[in-house]
């Protein structure tokens, strides 16, 4: 079993940023990729950014390409998504995500790939 929880979600103007962390406990020594997808009401859940654990190698959707950066730091199992010159459409809960099963030559930009998701945070950008 993994424990994802996420932090850092709130209220923010429109050019603003927010940083959002997602702690990983419990079975994370086969931590393949962590991701960031987020789902607006009415909508389904879209794919953010993602951070293979092995290489730190990052995916991103080409809308967040420049405005979003997904990092990681190991000794912490922790994940975080760096938000900046965020826009109203940002508006949506965003999910944290894990993959415990060997991932190439998968791209982890689908939410079947991920075996654990966080609470969700959820992340308000006022106009």
């Amino acid at each position: 079993q993994v424990q994802l929880v996420e932090s850092g979600g709130g209220l923010v103007q429109a050019g603003g940023s927010l940083r959002l962390s997602c702690a990983a406990s419990g079975r994370t020594f086969s931590n393949y990729a962590m991701g960031w997808f987020r789902q607006a009401p009415g909508k389904g859940r879209e794919f953010v950014a993602a951070i293979r654990w092995s290489d730190t190698t990052t995916y991103y959707t080409d809308a967040m390409k420049g405005r979003f950066t997904i990092s990681r730091e190991n000794a912490k199992n922790t994940v975080y998504l760096q938000m900046n010159s965020l826009k109203p459409e940002d508006t949506a809960v965003y999910y944290c995500a894990i993959r415990i099963r060997p991932l190439s030559p998968l791209i982890p930009d689908s939410p079947s790939r991920y075996d654990y998701w966080g609470q969700g945070t959820q992340v308000t950008v006022s106009s």
